[in-house]
């Protein structure tokens, strides 16, 4: 049965075929938008783009394909009926909300503050399912303009006009006044004044960001009414994201006390000099909100120290959130262990940790894709560097949903030294942003500091740090304090057999009782287990790379910690996933030629706890090894070696010799820090920034716009230049049951427990570049665990307890190289 023509319609719950009106959901996200847009002072704004971001919904022709989809128009009585699965997509509804800003605002202004202003907002409105549009098209094309002089026919303006509900039109037509454009356009002076000093390139890429940062206010706010009103139970878990500073701080300076009050003979000089380290983060707390550097030695208690900051820092400013930015899946779970063992108890009403491991959510989102999503709206998320980076600069409305979530928040970067090269510009641009703009501090942590602020190009972007940014007094002498390890450089010219390094790596396993070894690529971690597997017990022999899930190693992880502190032997090949963060402590390292920062970081897993007056970490250079295609391992080969020859070992970890290590990297790397793109990528040589900024090698670059931003091309490329990996569910352990759950869950739908499932299996997820997905698919090892949610499995006959992941069926004695 037909509802009456007067009601219109935006939603209608599946369960029970109860209705959302069109007015209710546009007042509902115009309110929801306007409280996130207060973060950056445009409430305004977040309330006009909210209010008519589906105003295209009143058309008759929306209306009929959403009524007869959902089953209020009866195909066999009503000639209104339409066939819903042949228009699904079809229909415009985004346009009419965007053209009438534009028109409404250009109006105003004799220097076009007015065309501004409602370019700005028309953008956000027209791409809120496609993601940002492209103002310029590669080809040069006007893209805004296509859009906003589509025809009336297609977007239905004059008959939403017509249509809409009466006190949607009044509010509406009160916001676009100039009393909106005046508020945006001060916010526009503050931000463009604060890049007065800063390039063109700078300043439009501050206005394109700005530009992002609302749309996110819009998506997430669309998203979260859509989902709550199809699923009523999840509104009482939004908005939890209160830190509760009072009670978070005296669970964490309850817990750290445990720490110092340990029995004497259990304390070791390390725990000493880690307590000074929170001491000080504590005391520098208060201190105004800005961009710091927290420079500490492996070993150091960054966690619970930049913790302690954090907490203590958000107090005083009155902060919404602590984000924790991890450059691996597998430290993940460690630091969320470590957080949650000093801040929850089992009588808390909600969480207080978020996990991000991997993202199994498609980027085409289905409807309950779209509800399971999360939009890092906990007092404390972990998440990693790809999935930061990805909310930052990437396509679609799915990772940019969380952007405005980083306001009022403190951000921690754990091992910093791991952004990916290509997008320094890109970050430093973004942070400055944000903490000038949207009240964000950021901590970078880790104990081989990139010299972010001392760039080549300055005028593509550096980051921009207050006076007295490190916290740390004195890092000399620090690192001479925490001194546990000497480098022993073992390299030759004609490099190390496969034979020789494992003779090396048993000869420390005897000597010392335990040895890791770290390489550069999976293929060496396999053929160095395979060849130390001739003579070592397998019980004491253990491969860790990204084709395990993190269940799995974690498993390892915790059998190895156990053998260490049972005196037990223990030879651990390993990738370079090892490094950043992970607390365990061998006797004897030996570290494959790389970067120096990677070498520091191999070192922190030697003598890490102090036990030995002191160990070393032999560096050698394998014979063979396939890298031409890995340039920052490369590259960061030929600076070490750099590095080698101007001084003494001794000095190899000192943040004297890291400081000079950067600057040959970064200078070396220059032309890669803006993410350079292809003719084959985009029609010409160009660069992500470029297109992000003033597209000036856009050979529309003259067109009439304030905007000239190519930000669909730009998140595109994105994606495809960042190898987008595909994250698929393992057989590991639980991950069989959980690949059974959501099967049966996707089937007969329930919001709660299919996100509660897929949580789950981030730990049971792998996640695989395009050239192994291809090859899984080719051998039918992957599957779908229901057509159309876009969420994959992986068949148990390809994958090994040994190795994990594989593109051939495997027992658990073989293994194949990835």
């Amino acid at each position: 049965m037909k509802i009456k023509d007067t009601l219109y319609v935006a939603h209608v719950r599946s369960n029970d075929k109860k209705i959302q009106t069109l007015e209710e959901h546009l007042i509902d996200v115009a309110e929801i938008a306007k409280k996130l847009a207060t973060k950056i002072n445009l409430p305004e704004a977040g309330e006009l783009i909210g209010l008519l971001h589906d105003f295209g919904k009143y058309s008759t022709e929306f209306q009929n394909y959403l009524q007869s989809a959902t089953g209020l128009i009866d195909p066999d009585i009503d000639n209104e009926a339409v066939d819903a699965k042949a228009l699904k997509g079809k229909i415009d509804h985004s346009s009419a909300g965007a053209q009438w800003i534009w028109q409404e605002l250009s109006r105003y202004g004799n220097n076009g503050e007015g065309r501004l202003c409602g370019q700005i907002m028309a953008v956000c409105i027209a791409s809120h399912h496609s993601g940002l549009i492209d103002c310029l098209k590669p080809d040069g094309s006007n893209g805004f303009n296509v859009r906003m002089q589509k025809d009336d026919v297609r977007t239905h303006l004059a008959e939403c006009k017509e249509n809409a509900d009466s006190q949607i039109l009044e509010r509406a037509k009160k916001l676009m006044d100039k009393p909106l454009l005046k508020a945006m356009l001060e916010q526009i002076r503050v931000m463009m004044m604060s890049g007065s000093k800063q390039s063109t390139t700078i300043r439009e890429f501050y206005l394109g960001f700005w530009t992002r940062f609302l749309f996110s206010c819009l998506i997430d706010a669309d998203r979260i009414d859509s989902a709550d009103f199809e699923t009523p139970g999840n509104a009482c878990y939004r908005n939890k994201n209160d830190l509760q500073l009072t009670v978070a701080i005296e669970r964490l300076e309850l817990f750290l006390a445990g720490f110092s009050n340990k029995p004497t003979e259990s304390n070791t000089p390390i725990d000493g000099i880690r307590r000074e380290i929170s001491e000080v983060c504590k005391n520098r707390a208060h201190e105004p909100q800005g961009i710091y550097t927290l420079t500490v030695p492996t070993g150091g208690g960054k966690t619970y120290a930049s913790l302690r900051y954090a907490l203590h820092h958000a107090q005083k400013h009155k902060l919404e959130r602590i984000i924790y930015v991890i450059p691996y899946t597998s430290i993940i779970e460690q630091n969320a262990a470590a957080i949650r063992s000093a801040l929850e108890r089992e009588s808390d009403a909600y969480p207080w940790v978020l996990e991000q491991h991997s993202n199994l959510e498609p980027e085409r989102q289905t409807w309950h894709s779209k509800l399971a999503a999360e939009n890092w709206d906990a007092p404390i998320v972990l998440t990693t560097m790809v999935q930061f980076l990805e909310t930052l600069f990437g396509g679609g409305t799915r990772g940019v949903r969380r952007l405005h979530q980083l306001a009022n928040s403190v951000v921690i970067f754990d091992e910093i030294q791991t952004l990916p090269i290509q997008c320094t510009h890109l970050f430093c641009n973004a942070l400055n942003f944000l903490a000038d703009h949207a009240g964000m501090t950021a901590v970078l942590c880790t104990a081989t500091q990139p010299v972010l602020d001392r760039l080549r190009a300055s005028d593509k972007g550096q980051l921009s740090l207050p006076q007295n940014s490190e916290l740390m007094p004195d890092i000399s002498g620090l690192f001479d304090q925490l001194k546990r390890v000497v480098i022993s450089d073992k390299t030759k010219p004609e490099g190390w057999s496969e034979d020789e390094i494992a003779e090396l790596a048993l000869t420390e396993l005897d000597t010392k009782g335990n040895c890791l070894v770290i390489v550069n690529t999976k293929a060496w971690a396999q053929a160095l287990y395979l060849k130390c597997a001739e003579t070592v017990d397998i019980e004491s022999l253990f491969h860790l790379s990204t084709g395990q899930c993190a269940a799995h190693r974690k498993a390892l992880f915790k059998l190895m910690r156990q053998r260490l502190a049972d005196g037990l032997p223990v030879l651990c090949i390993s990738t370079q996933l090892i490094e950043a963060g992970v607390d365990i402590d061998f006797a004897g390292v030996v570290r494959f030629l790389a970067g120096l920062d990677s070498i520091a970081q191999a070192a922190g897993r030697c003598n890490r706890n102090g036990h030995l007056s002191t160990a070393t970490v032999h560096i050698v250079n394998p014979a063979r090894e396939t890298i031409s295609q890995l340039i920052d391992i490369k590259v960061g080969q030929e600076k070490t070696k750099r590095v080698l020859s101007e001084i003494e070992d001794e000095d190899l970890l000192s943040p004297e010799a890291m400081r000079r290590y950067f600057q040959y990297y970064f200078y070396d790397r220059a032309d890669d820090m803006s993410y350079p793109l292809s003719a084959k990528q985009v029609g010409r040589d160009d660069s992500l920034l470029n297109l992000l900024s003033q597209n000036k090698y856009n050979v529309g670059v003259g067109a009439a716009l304030h905007l000239k931003q190519s930000f669909m091309t730009a998140g595109n490329v994105f994606k495809a230049i960042d190898a987008p990996t595909h994250s698929v569910i393992v057989p590991y352990l639980e991950g069989k049951q959980l690949l059974v759950e959501l099967g049966g869950i996707a089937k007969r739908f329930e919001a709660r427990r299919f996100r509660e499932c897929l949580q789950r299996a981030q730990q049971y997820s792998v996640n695989v570049f395009p050239n192994v997905w291809r090859r899984l698919v080719e051998q039918q090892a992957v599957y779908e665990i229901q057509p159309g949610e876009g969420i994959y499995g992986l068949d148990e006959r390809y994958y090994s307890e040994a190795f994990g992941l594989s593109t051939e069926p495997v027992s658990k004695a073989e293994a194949i190289i990835l």
